[in-house]
Formats: C-alpha cells, sequence, structure tokens
C-alpha cells in the first residue's frame, strides 16, 4: 500500500467548498492520513476554526490541517488540476452519468498512473454541490445509500472515496508511458469551453435559451477526451477561425 499511498500523496487532492463545521475538517484531515492523501484545499470556509479541527484531526494529522491550502473560490483551487471529480447525493437534471466510488476510483488510479493531478470536489454539509459547481466537474460520484439515510458526513463520504482510490492505485499496474506532453489543466479547459459556447451559439448549434445546460453535453464530450497541450491548441484555433469566418459572413451580409 505504501507505493500506492505514494500516488495519492502525489497526484490526489481533497477540496471541500465552503464546508461548515470545522470538526469535520479536521475528520477529513485525519481520513487524508490513513490513505495517503496530503493535499487539502479549503475554498470559502465558513467560521473556520483551526482550533475546533484540531482535535478531530488529531496530533497524527495535525500537521496536513495546518499546511491545508485556503482559497476565496473555486476556479482558484481547481484551475491546475487536470480531472476533478465531484460528489452528489442528489439525482437527475444536471446530475447525469454518475459513477460508483469504485468505478471512479478505478478510473482515478489510471489517470494518476498517466500524470494527471486529480481533485475530489466535496460540497457544504448542509447543502452538497449546486449546479454551478457540478459544471466544473469532469465526473460525478454518487455514494449510494439506505434510502432513511441519504446525506453522509462529510470525513465519512472523503474517507469512503479515498479507501476505494487507495485500493484502486494498490492494484493499477505500472506508470504508464510517458506522455508527449502534459495534460490540460481545469483552468485551460474553462477557456475552451467558454470559446467553444461562443463559437458553438455563433453557428446556432447552442441556441440562446440556457445555453449552459446544453454545453453540458459538450463539455463531458471533451472531458472525455482526455486532452493534450497541443490537442487545446487545434481546438482553440478551429473555434477561432469558425469565429472569423461567421463574423466575415455577417460582415458581406451586411
Amino acid at each position: 500500500m505504501d507505493l500506492a499511498a505514494s500516488l495519492l500523496g502525489q497526484h490526489l487532492a481533497v477540496v471541500l467548498y465552503r464546508p461548515k463545521y470545522a470538526e469535520n475538517v479536521g475528520a477529513v484531515a485525519r481520513a487524508c492520513l490513513n490513505t495517503g492523501c496530503e493535499r487539502i484545499i479549503l475554498v470559502d470556509p465558513r467560521d473556520f476554526d483551526q482550533k475546533q479541527a484540531l482535535p478531530l484531526a488529531t496530533v497524527h494529522a495535525a500537521h496536513l490541517l495546518k499546511q491545508a491550502i485556503h482559497v476565496p473560490d473555486l476556479p482558484r483551487a481547481l484551475s491546475g488540476f487536470t480531472q476533478v471529480y465531484g460528489t452528489t447525493a442528489r439525482l437527475g437534471g444536471w446530475r447525469r452519468h454518475l459513477l460508483s466510488p469504485a468505478q471512479a476510483a478505478a478510473n482515478i488510479a489510471r489517470q494518476m498512473h498517466d500524470g494527471h493531478d486529480v481533485a475530489l470536489l466535496f460540497g457544504p454539509e448542509d447543502r452538497g454541490l449546486g449546479n454551478a459547481q457540478i459544471e466544473t466537474c469532469s465526473h460525478l460520484v454518487h455514494i449510494p445509500t439506505a434510502r432513511m439515510g441519504v446525506s453522509l458526513n462529510l470525513a465519512q463520504a472523503v474517507l469512503i472515496l479515498l479507501y476505494e482510490c487507495l485500493l484502486a492505485a494498490s492494484k493499477a499496474s505500472g506508470a504508464g508511458t510517458a506522455p508527449t506532453s502534459r495534460h490540460v489543466t481545469h483552468a485551460e479547459q474553462e477557456v475552451l469551453f467558454d470559446l467553444l459556447k461562443q463559437t458553438l451559439t455563433a453557428i446556432d448549434f447552442i441556441k440562446d435559451d440556457n445555453p449552459d445546460y446544453w454545453m453540458l453535453r459538450v463539455r463531458r464530450l471533451v472531458q472525455r477526451m482526455d486532452l493534450r497541450r497541443e490537442e487545446f491548441n487545434v481546438l482553440m484555433g478551429v473555434c477561432r477561425q469558425v469565429g472569423w469566418a461567421v463574423q466575415r459572413r455577417k460582415t458581406e451580409d451586411g
């Protein structure tokens, strides 16, 4: 398990979006220690008090809690990652193509071996991730529960996913082949999606009514491609050329 834990330490991070209770953050730190995950990112935590969190982290995981990164918003938290797995207890609507923890972990293990930096994104204890946050995720994970208790404690949910990732990483074979270029980061993906939305709207592929909803399928398609930097450059170039062609046609038509 040591090699698997090392892989989680290098390539995996737990991102807590607006956590409500400091004690839960402390318990998350303990779960990270148990599984080898060394990065915790807190996004705009509510009334966070490290003194309240430390007893739940215990003396063993206190260093993970103290070195946790605090950021004011989600784009900054996710900017350097190439894969983002969001968790959701709610089903339907924008929340489709859900993975079980084991399915997500198998994907994550392969991606970490291939050099991806992966974020596990968890929402606030009282509301979970909203549609705006779900939209930024490349994959969605749902932890099945009994009907009478669909809501998991935050630290429990984190531990379940990290355990599955540790188990899958220990079974994954090899470190993969050396990539010819780096993976596209989350921040770069968002730049591409903005340009794709402009381009597809300009050619009437996406309608003006609720374009973000119609972009979801496009986002999921692109996210499954595992883009590298040179492929990102090609798609950006295609979008720019289409945009220029549309603008030129409008100018010619007067």
